[in-house]
């Protein structure tokens, strides 16, 4: 065992300075810092002999003093819905699939993500997070029943980006699938096989869903003889659904078309009709909305709006880029489509 005094203790090694670097290369720190940030104004030659000293040296760039003195902290602040979900459990494969692109997105423009949970209580918060440059802006995965936390934000002027429903009155920037066309597409397919009784699975208290039902609504008035019920959910994740489809089942006529609001929840409501005897295709049409990648595994595959979520996430980021650096995002609506399967 060796014991080290104070004779054979070493020193801590000091940090490597960026003016150590500007003496080792024999140029100055401005030049270094040019270097270092990505400037145009230095020679390739300049700028590969600083690049060796700096890395021979083991100097570490100072990622929060150069954000500083960016004005930027390049840390966006994603947003989860939260609220719309019991005890804050967000079960839907959909939003995490949201959050990759997302997340992938950030990475090819090197910003940082900072996951906003709990929420913030209300615009003056979130307003308050960007002035004291926790972030450069919000991206707000869900809609649900925010509206008006979306107006005030509006009004606070704070960047941020939605994916939900486009704001009518185009007080906010959204990204998002036309929610309304893609109940359109479901009705128009419950048209086409003959289906009478239709039944909405979804709380249509939240804006995108209540635009599904409508679209619904819509392809069913233009079909005599049909008749529709909506089904509300207290809890939107794959049990609650499955309880609620249940206990509607035990007290009404089966239906012989269903269009949920998720995938999720199409799943939920194949099951609890399997329960009573009843299957997809043969009993009843079924419909979902995402596209999450079980939809063409589950058995049997579904039927379902899809979503890109990987175009989605490019799409809120370069928004959020556009208000960040103080220019106008128009809203942008992803393309809708049906993909039909096998219920």
């Amino acid at each position: 065992m060796v014991v080290q005094t104070s004779q054979t203790r070493r020193p801590p090694t000091k940090p490597v300075t960026m003016d150590d670097v500007a003496r080792l290369a024999n140029v100055s720190k401005p030049t270094v810092s040019r270097v270092l940030s990505g400037g145009a104004a230095v020679t390739a030659e300049t700028r590969q002999r600083v690049l060796a000293v700096a890395s021979a040296a083991g100097y570490a760039v100072n990622r929060q003093a150069r954000k500083l003195r960016q004005g930027r902290t390049n840390t966006v602040a994603v947003a989860l819905d939260f609220g719309s979900h019991r005890q804050g459990r967000i079960a839907d494969p959909f939003m995490f699939e949201l959050l990759a692109g997302v997340s992938e997105a950030l990475a090819v423009r090197a910003q940082d993500l900072l996951l906003s949970a709990p929420p913030l209580p209300d615009a003056a918060a979130h307003a308050d997070l960007i002035r004291a440059r926790g972030a450069d802006g919000f991206i707000f995965l869900g809609q649900g029943d925010r509206e008006q936390l979306f107006i005030e934000l509006a009004r606070y002027d704070v960047p941020f980006v939605l994916w939900g429903a486009a704001d009518a009155a185009g007080r906010y920037c959204t990204v998002g699938t036309d929610n309304h066309l893609g109940g359109k597409l479901a009705g128009e397919y419950f048209r086409k096989l003959g289906a009478r009784r239709w039944l909405f699975v979804g709380n249509i208290c939240h804006v995108e869903i209540r635009m599904r039902y409508e679209g619904l609504c819509d392809a069913a008035t233009a079909t005599p003889g049909v008749a529709i019920e909506q089904l509300a959910l207290e809890h939107m994740d794959y049990t609650g659904t499955y309880a609620a489809v249940a206990a509607h089942i035990r007290r009404s006529l089966p239906p012989d078309a269903i269009f949920a609001f998720s995938d999720t929840a199409a799943m939920a409501t194949v099951a609890a009709l399997r329960e009573v005897g009843l299957a997809p295709r043969t009993d009843y049409a079924l419909v979902g909305y995402n596209d999450i990648p079980p939809a063409a595994h589950f058995a049997p595959p579904l039927s379902t709006i899809q979503q890109s979520t990987y175009l989605a996430g490019a799409m809120l980021v370069e928004k959020l880029m556009q208000r960040i650096d103080g220019k106008r995002a128009p809203s942008a609506v992803l393309p809708t489509q049906l993909v039909l399967r096998d219920t």
